[in-house]
């Protein structure tokens, strides 16, 4: 049989087609898996955890390791400013629940004043990592695949919102988590978006889908057109 160019079309389109229904986990726009879990605070059902509000979802490679405790420390001490946010913090790593909670003592030790109050999720076998794309290719020890440096944050519809993945090497920055949530949020709640190196409190721009006559209806407090060259009027900023 003479292949054809739409028969090779149709041939990679199915090898695609396979190779994505391999691949684990989640990406953004996917919603959470409905999940029920071991934790520190019990089990869990995430859809029941993550419903009417943002959660911040994140893995670990191992207990008793450093750069995961310096972040779980960091997590805890940044905790206040994530709830009076409306936020929801929810870790993993693939120890059992006797392992954490021993942890537990170390990562408060470390960070003097910070208080673990948030679940961490056991995942001894190795599963649930897969389910929410939180594998480490490289990271192995002697049972298998490490979970990666993973970080979801999850909207009010259970959607992924937003995703970082790090290696287990390096550290997140958890002012930029608690940027991005107040980027999120905003975007959620206005028609506009965050530019480059935006923080909390700069001007934010207006979506290209509102018009100047609706952005003078949205905006009461005004917002100033960037002159450019192209003399296209897409670039507004405004303060919300």
């Amino acid at each position: 049989m003479t292949l054809t160019p739409l028969l090779i079309h149709e041939c990679h389109l199915k090898i695609w087609e396979l190779s994505a229904k391999k691949m684990p986990g989640l990406t953004i726009g996917d919603t959470i898996p409905d999940l029920q879990v071991e934790t520190t605070h019990g089990r869990i059902n995430l859809h029941h955890f993550c419903a009417d509000g943002w959660t911040i979802l994140f893995s670990h490679p191992g207990d008793f390791t450093p750069v995961c405790t310096t972040e779980l420390g960091k997590m805890a001490q940044y905790s206040k400013e994530f709830y009076q946010r409306g936020v929801k913090l929810l870790g993993l790593s693939c120890d059992d629940l006797q392992s954490h909670n021993e942890w537990i003592k170390d990562i408060e030790a470390y960070t003097p004043g910070a208080k673990v109050n948030y679940p961490i999720i056991a995942d001894r076998n190795r599963e649930i990592i897969k389910q929410l794309n939180m594998v480490d290719p490289d990271e192995k020890d002697s049972d298998g695949n490490l979970p990666s440096r993973a970080l979801h944050i999850v909207g009010p519809d259970m959607k992924i919102k937003l995703s970082f993945l790090y290696p287990a090497t390096t550290g997140r920055n958890m002012d930029e988590v608690l940027r991005v949530i107040e980027s999120l949020q905003k975007a959620s709640k206005f028609k506009v978006a965050t530019p480059a190196n935006w923080k909390p409190g700069d001007p934010v721009v207006i979506s290209p889908g509102v018009t100047n006559e609706q952005a003078k209806e949205m905006f009461n407090q005004g917002f100033e057109t960037v002159d450019l060259p192209s003399k296209k009027e897409y670039l507004r900023f405004t303060k919300v």
